[in-house]
């Protein structure tokens, strides 16, 4: 967040800087949070893909210092505006004496008790009070004992158990690639990503948990919704009013987790089957045939036999393909389960897509945290040194 054109045409880039936060995606989770209440009785919360921090500010300001924001906040100034002036905390006051400083510091903030928060990034972040951050790869088997040692320092990685004695409440994702501009390669890595986090968080995550991650809407979503709908009791999908409208990007909100009997996550063997994928699907076929018997004809004997029909289709690149008879597939054509899609936010709120005038007085502010290690740095001193943009000029 720096000084630059944004600054006059995006409403929650300015309003960023002026509030605080590091990034005005702040707003993204802080809008979700009023709409499905994400914080309630959580304490416990890991952040992935957590640089530049704003998320993570976000929770250390609600739930360590116990601050509210948005629509929590203004519900809760009328309530203890009204209290005052029914003269339950003292003599009844005036409407326009009661200020912040009537209040004392136990009635402005309610901070929870006991609570842990881990923010996980490959980039390095600056810190932030009460956030213990890990420099580590998500996508890396390795990340996961790191994890559960930060989450209970009691926790001995030689057992080589990846579960927690100490599971976590909710789980955060705000992750996305750096986008090349082809919508299908970005939504196909920004879909890996996605299912990496998905992994790392079915081994820490509690039973009634909750999990947030920012998905790219693409053709096949629909998918993605189903597979989720297989861990969670309630998957919707929600677009923040301060996520762009003309952006692809909305975030899939997975609520009340209920793992399947038996499931044991790892991320060295994805979603639990791993490269037994093949296996498993050719048990099942055999005890439970998907393809009925295909009747086949030998035209040199002029006879018919019987052949049990083979569903699994190996490829080179060793993936293996289920294929269901045609009368089966015509069936579940249209069969498609579709996830709610729900707008977060208030709507008489600034629109991200929207450009506003600015006051003649206004002052450009400076970012409240500047890129620690941007990945476009080399170029810049790379520019700097040929001269700027276009290179040195010489005068003959």
């Amino acid at each position: 967040m720096g000084k630059s054109s944004k600054d006059k045409r995006d409403a929650y880039y300015r309003l960023a800087k002026e509030q605080g936060w590091r990034a005005r995606s702040a707003f993204k989770l802080l809008q979700l949070d009023e709409e499905f209440d994400l914080f309630k009785d959580v304490t416990r919360v890991v952040d992935l893909c957590a640089a530049p921090g704003s998320w993570s500010q976000v929770l250390s300001r609600v739930l360590i210092k116990g601050e509210k924001f948005g629509r929590r906040a203004w519900e809760d100034e009328q309530a203890k505006s009204w209290q005052l002036l029914r003269g339950i905390f003292g003599a009844a006051m005036k409407e326009e004496d009661i200020t912040e400083e009537n209040l004392t510091v136990e009635d402005r903030l309610a901070p929870r008790k006991d609570v842990k928060i881990v923010a996980i990034d490959l980039q390095p972040m600056s810190p932030l009070p009460g956030i213990i951050t890990l420099k580590a790869d998500i996508t890396h088997p390795a990340t996961v004992p790191l994890l559960l040692h930060a989450l209970d320092p009691t926790y001995d990685p030689s057992s080589k158990s990846q579960h927690t004695s100490h599971p976590v409440d909710l789980v955060l994702s705000d992750g996305a690639p750096d986008v090349t501009g082809l919508h299908d390669l970005d939504i196909y890595v920004q879909s890996q990503l996605l299912f990496a986090a998905l992994n790392l968080t079915l081994c820490v995550l509690r039973p009634g948990g909750k999990f947030v991650a920012k998905i790219f809407r693409g053709r096949n979503v629909d998918l993605l919704y189903s597979q989720l709908s297989i861990f969670f009791e309630q998957v919707v999908v929600a677009k923040p009013r301060s996520s762009r409208a003309s952006s692809v990007e909305a975030f899939i909100v997975c609520l009340n987790f209920q793992p399947p009997e038996g499931f044991k996550a790892s991320l060295e063997e994805p979603m639990g089957i791993g490269n037994r994928l093949e296996k498993m699907v050719a048990t099942k076929a055999a005890q439970h045939p998907t393809v009925a018997s295909t009747t086949l004809q030998d035209p040199t004997k002029g006879t018919w036999s019987t052949a049990p029909a083979k569903p699994i289709i190996t490829g080179e690149d060793g993936i293996a393909e289920l294929h269901l008879p045609e009368e089966e597939a015509d069936a579940w054509k249209d069969g498609r389960w579709i996830a709610p899609f729900l707008a977060c936010g208030d709507l008489s709120g600034f629109d991200a897509d929207a450009s506003y005038h600015l006051p003649k007085d206004r002052i450009t502010l400076d970012p409240v945290q500047p890129p620690t290690a941007p990945p476009y740095k080399r170029a810049l001193e790379m520019r700097k040194a040929a001269g700027g943009a276009y290179g040195k000029t010489s005068i003959a």
